[in-house]
Formats: structure tokens, sequence, C-alpha cells
């Protein structure tokens, strides 16, 4: 158990590492980078993280799962209308923009995920409750009849998860952000286009029928 003078500091170890691995990558992020700035010693490093850097990365990770949920913030948890919708979106897409190719979730996903059990957990973690705040919205726009009710919510909230981490293995690839905002544009309009479009009616046959 650690004192809260230690879970202090091994906070700030992760936070200084978040922003050396924003800055210059994981490869390039170094146990001797993240002494330099948080100012600590190598046994200190190992005190807090015995497995090395590896460890240091999954808490890193686990740092910027929980920011990016809050990234999307309050929209994610009001997508009640279409341009709560596009706002979210919106934010999306600048978070992304701003992390470019060295976002450390990013590197989770692609990197970290396909080797260790834990860092596929903390994943699957944080795809759970993104998609369960995706399905509520879709839910709450399928009730005011914005998307069809016929449609699996879980489903749909899963494939705009896709198509978020499609864009962003793409631009850890390129650099470029046009593919995540092609694929998100386009899976809201195909979702906008499911919804219920009430019937036309001629105002003169209502006022024929009252009479």
């Amino acid at each position: 158990m650690l004192t809260r003078k230690g879970l202090a500091t091994r906070q700030r170890i992760v936070e200084a590492t978040s922003a050396l691995v924003r800055e210059h990558g994981t490869a390039a992020t170094t146990l001797d980078d993240v002494r330099a700035r948080t100012a600590t010693s190598k046994s200190q490093i190992f005190h807090y993280f015995p497995g090395g850097k590896e460890e240091l990365l999954l808490a890193v990770a686990e740092y910027e799962t929980d920011r990016v949920l809050l990234d999307q913030e309050p929209y994610l948890s009001e997508l009640t209308s279409w341009q709560a919708w596009q706002n979210w979106r919106d934010l999306v897409v600048r978070r992304y923009r701003e992390a470019g190719v060295h976002c450390p979730l990013g590197v989770l996903i692609t990197e970290l995920g396909r080797k260790t059990p834990a860092a596929q957990a903390l994943t699957g973690r944080l795809l759970e409750r993104w998609q369960d705040r995706l399905r509520v919205g879709v839910e709450h726009m399928q009730l005011s009849g914005e998307i069809d009710p016929g449609l699996d919510a879980d489903r749909v909230a899963a494939s705009l998860i896709a198509a978020v981490q499609g864009g962003v293995t793409v631009l850890l690839s390129t650099g470029g952000i046009g593919h995540l905002e092609a694929a998100l544009d386009t899976s809201l309009a195909l979702l906008r286009a499911t919804g219920v479009t009430p019937r036309w009616r001629d105002p003169e046959s209502d006022v024929a029928s009252m009479g």
C-alpha cells in the first residue's frame, strides 16, 4: 500500500510520462527521459513500476482511458439531438487532431493491446464504457424518432467506435485526420437518414374531414 505521498509521486510520474509520449511518441520516450522530467531516481521508477517501461506505459494508458471519455464531455453524456451528436463529432476530431501521431491511447490499442492480457483488458473496459454511453444516446434518438427504432442500438454504438478507431489507426500511420472525419461524417449521415419522416398531409383534406 502506498502512502498519500507515494500515490502523489506515482501519479506525477504517470502524468509526466503521458506528456512525454504526446511530445515524442512511445518508442522515443525512455525511462531516463521520465527521470529527468520528474526529478526521480531509477530506483524510484522501479519502486512504483517494477515491470519497467511496459508497466509504466500501461499506467499511462489507464490514465488516458479516463481522459478520452472526459475529453468528450459534456456531449458524450447528452447525445439527445443531432446538434449534440455533431458537437461530439467535432470534439472527437479536435482531440485526435491535437494529439496527432503521438496519441497515447492510440498507441495502446495498436501496440500494447496486442501484447499483454492486462492491456487488452484495459482497452476492453474503456470500449465497454464508451460504447455504453453511445448506446444510451442512440436509444434516446430512437425514442424521439430521429433514428430507426428497429436498429440494434448496441451494434450502432459499436460501429461508431470502430469508425473512430479505424480513423485513428490511419492517423497513426499517416498523420492525416481525413479518414477519421470521413468515417464519422458518413456514419452519422447514414444514421440520420434512418429517422422516421412524418407523412405529408394535405391541409385541405383535413378541413374537409372536419366538415
